[in-house]
C-alpha cells in the first residue's frame, strides 16, 4: 500500500562534495515524501554513506543545498526531526537496554513507554541485561528501538538488516512499514537487494558518486527494457524437440528458457500455447532488482 503524500520531508539538490581532489558526490537530486520509503543503493564507495552524512549535518558540502522539513542538516530543528540507525551501533556495554533508552528519550524530551518500545523490538526478555552481554543482532533492534521513539519524521537506515536472522529481518520491516503508514519518511541504504525489492516505494542508485537511477521498481524496468524469463518444461523425450520450436535455451533436465522482450510476452504465450501437450508447465520470471541493479550500476561504454 503506498501511504505516501505530497509532503516533502527531504530536499536534496544540485549536492556536491568533494575529499580532497576527488568527488565523491555530483549532483546530487533526492526527493522524499512524507510515508515514501526509499532503498538507496550502489556499490562500495558509491557514496551512499557520504550522502547520509550530510543529510545528517555530519559533514559540509561543497556545492548544492539539503533541506529536512524546511530545515538545514545540523540544526535544532532538523535533529528533531530526524532519526538514525547506522551500520554498527554502540551503546555503553555497562547499561542495560531499558537503562539506555530512557537516557535517549530523557535527552530528546520525550515520553515514551520504553517497556512497549523495547517489546515492538523483540527485547522484553532482555531489557533489564547489560548491553555488553548483547549480540549484534540485539544491539540492532535496540537501535530500532530509539529511531522509533519521537516518532521523526525522517528515518536514515544504514544497512539495517546487518547481523539479524531472517525471523527479525521480516519484523523489521514490518516496523519499517509502520513508521512509513505513520507519516515517516524512510531511506534504507542496503546492499539486500532481495529484501527491499519487495518493501520498498522507490529505487535510487548511485554509481561513482552519481545518481544514475530514482523511480519505482517498475518504470525503472520499464525504462531498462530488460528481457522477461519464459522457463518452459517438457517431458524428457521432448525437450530438444521444445527448444528447437521455440529458439529457446536447454538449461537443466527438462526446461527450456525463451527470452523475450516484455511488450512481446503475450504474443510469446500465444505462440506456446499452440504447441499443446508438448509443454507441461511454464514460469514467467521477470526482471528483478539484482538484474535492474546489474544494469544501472554499470560502468558507461567509452
Amino acid at each position: 500500500m503506498d501511504n505516501t503524500n505530497d509532503t516533502r520531508v527531504l530536499e536534496i539538490t544540485g549536492l556536491d562534495k568533494f575529499r580532497g581532489t576527488t568527488q565523491v558526490l555530483q549532483g546530487i537530486d533526492l526527493t522524499l515524501r512524507a510515508g515514501e520509503r526509499l532503498a538507496l543503493l550502489g556499490h562500495n564507495g558509491a557514496g551512499k554513506s557520504t550522502l547520509i552524512k550530510a543529510v545528517l549535518g555530519l559533514i559540509q558540502t561543497e556545492g548544492g543545498s539539503i533541506s529536512i522539513c524546511g530545515s538545514r542538516p545540523g540544526t535544532g530543528a532538523a535533529r528533531t526531526h530526524t532519526a538514525f540507525l547506522p551500520e554498527a551501533v554502540s551503546f555503553h556495554p555497562a547499561l542495560t537496554g531499558h537503562e539506555q533508552l530512557l537516557m535517549f528519550a530523557r535527552l530528546s524530551g520525550e515520553t515514551a513507554d520504553i517497556s512497549a518500545l523495547l517489546q515492538r523490538v523483540g527485547l522484553s526478555e532482555a531489557m533489564h541485561r547489560r548491553i555488553g552481554t548483547y549480540s549484534k543482532g540485539m544491539r540492532q533492534r535496540l537501535g530500532l528501538a530509539q529511531v522509533l521513539l519521537g516518532r521523526p519524521k525522517l528515518a536514515l537506515l544504514d544497512e539495517p538488516t546487518s547481523g539479524l536472522d531472517p525471523i527479525s529481518r521480516q519484523d523489521l520491516y514490518a516496523i519499517i512499514d509502520e513508521l512509513a503508514a505513520q507519516g515517516t519518511a524512510v531511506l534504507i541504504a542496503s546492499h539486500a537487494l532481495t529484501e527491499v525489492e519487495a518493501r520498498t516505494d522507490r529505487i535510487a542508485i548511485l554509481r561513482r558518486g552519481v545518481k544514475v537511477a530514482d523511480d519505482t521498481l517498475a518504470n525503472l524496468s520499464t525504462n531498462a527494457g530488460l528481457p522477461v524469463k519464459l522457463r518452459l518444461r517438457a517431458t524428457e523425450a521432448q525437450a530438444d524437440q521444445l527448444a528447437q520450436q521455440t529458439g529457446g535455451c536447454r538449461i537443466n533436465g527438462a526446461s527450456v528458457e525463451i527470452r523475450c522482450a516484455p511488450q512481446d510476452k503475450m504474443a510469446e504465450l500465444r505462440r506456446i500455447a499452440a504447441l499443446g501437450d508438448v509443454v507441461v508447465d511454464l514460469d514467467m520470471v521477470p526482471p528483478r532488482l539484482e538484474d535492474l541493479y546489474r544494469h544501472y550500476s554499470q560502468e558507461e561504454p567509452s
